[in-house]
């Protein structure tokens, strides 16, 4: 199959060209310009007229719920969503049912990812107090990295003890990604909260609770630990501007921005409520735009999304009673493009962050880049392309999206995984296209 992209506008490796990408065989063979004649013939010809086109978008940082917790969500549902999103990789956190903790674990996610992913799949290996020795015997080809839990989140993965945490990072050849609050600041804040006899409280109290110092106190501890062992540390989900002022300095520390937390404010509960709620907490209007300031100047390496369905049922009540977690990965690329309306960012820097970066933190082999030899992993993006979400778009299992009723100026016409046409302006193609990610570590 040999499919050719025609009058875009490629925005790859902080440059632009009025060109052509030609692809054949799962992998891209051509990349040429506007005054260069295409050669032989073509089974596909897509004309991208005032469109702009990627890599496809790495998400580092998605909750896919499969094995064990699939009434939520499941790889085939999630996986859909990403392509109907221009998201052409995924790496998956390990606090399924049972935790991602043993290689027979991981073995069987890998399994399922084969049958069941339309996107390219990769999956972490979770931490735990007592897992050390067998991070020595993991394929650094198929794994990214280990997930630890240095705060409590879902699924119960919590690492706590100094000792443990101290062989982690100095025994961890492969990147430590960190969910970093600190537990006994979030208990003590809890405490303090709760009242005798409430069963829940208001969801504002959600970002007290979870609070800037929790953040503060465990990310620091993580970073001072990265410094002593010269572990690669990748700090997720950051969401205050204290936290920030500890990143751009060391080239093996570096921090991920989530999606949630550069759209939405704690302003945002009144109108949004538990539907918001994540972990760490959506915190004030200047941590937002400290956050977004951070996407150029070096503090913010990788933007990913912490896609993490629940159902509708479970988002309901306040700061105790509603679970932690939203979906994001359909609509992140698009949500992005308004923030380069917006001015927050250049459209280089938006695919340094979702695609190169990605690639380059975690050594993804031969994707994240529009270059010839490497997987066909492309989507085509047009501007000034109103639409406003519903719900019966919404391709993730649960259904919901704390988006609906945003209109959004950009819209995904083709994502193209390993050279498959797997979504067509609004038709979805199945097809075996997703293959498993490899890594150069």
């Amino acid at each position: 199959m040999k499919t050719i992209i025609q009058n875009a506008t490629i925005v790859n490796e902080g440059c632009r060209l009025q060109g052509s990408i030609v692809m054949e065989n799962g992998h891209i063979t051509d990349i040429i310009d506007n005054h260069t004649t295409p050669h032989g013939q073509f089974d596909e010809m897509v004309d991208a007229t005032g469109c702009f086109v990627f890599p496809g978008v790495i998400d580092t940082h998605v909750h896919f719920r499969e094995p064990g917790l699939t009434a939520k969500a499941d790889i085939e549902s999630e996986s859909r969503a990403a392509a109907f999103g221009g998201v052409t990789s995924f790496f998956d956190m390990p606090n399924t049912v049972p935790q991602t903790t043993t290689h027979a674990a991981l073995d069987e996610k890998f399994r399922l990812a084969q049958q069941k992913s339309h996107v390219n799949y990769a999956f972490f290996y979770g931490a735990t107090n007592d897992n050390v020795e067998s991070f020595a015997t993991l394929d650094s080809h198929r794994v990214p990295g280990i997930k630890l839990f240095m705060g409590s989140s879902t699924g119960n993965m919590l690492v706590d003890r100094q000792e443990a945490l101290e062989r982690i990072f100095s025994q961890a050849s492969l990147p430590v990604v960190a969910h970093c609050e600190d537990t006994a600041i979030i208990n003590r804040n809890m405490s303090q909260a709760r009242r005798e006899g409430m069963d829940d409280l208001p969801i504002q109290l959600h970002e007290l609770i979870r609070s800037e110092e929790a953040c503060y106190a465990s990310s620091f501890l993580a970073v001072q630990l990265a410094k002593t062992y010269g572990t690669r540390l990748h700090v997720a989900h950051v969401s205050t501007a204290r936290e920030l002022e500890m990143f751009g300095m060391f080239d093996h520390i570096t921090a991920e921005a989530v999606v949630p937390h550069l759209l939405f404010t704690n302003r945002d509960y009144a109108r949004l409520g538990g539907l918001i709620k994540c972990n760490p907490s959506i915190k004030s209007p200047s941590d937002r735009d400290a956050l977004r300031q951070a996407l150029s100047d070096g503090r913010i390496t990788t933007v990913g999304t912490d896609h993490a369905p629940h159902l509708f049922a479970e988002k309901q009540g306040g700061a105790v009673k509603a679970v932690s977690g939203m979906p994001m990965v359909q609509f992140s690329l698009v949500a992005m493009l308004g923030l380069v309306d917006e001015g927050v960012l250049s459209l280089e820097r938006l695919v340094e962050l979702m695609c190169h970066n990605p690639a380059r933190l975690f050594r993804v082999h031969e994707r994240g880049f529009l270059r010839r030899g490497y997987h066909a992993d492309v989507v085509v993006v047009r501007p000034h392309a109103s639409w406003t979400l519903a719900d019966d778009m919404i391709q993730s299992k649960c259904g919901w999206s704390p988006l609906t009723g945003y209109t959004f100026e950009w819209r995904v016409e083709h994502t193209f995984c390993n050279g498959h046409h797997l979504y067509d302006r609004g038709a979805f193609n199945v097809s075996p296209s997703g293959e498993e990610i490899r890594f150069d570590h």
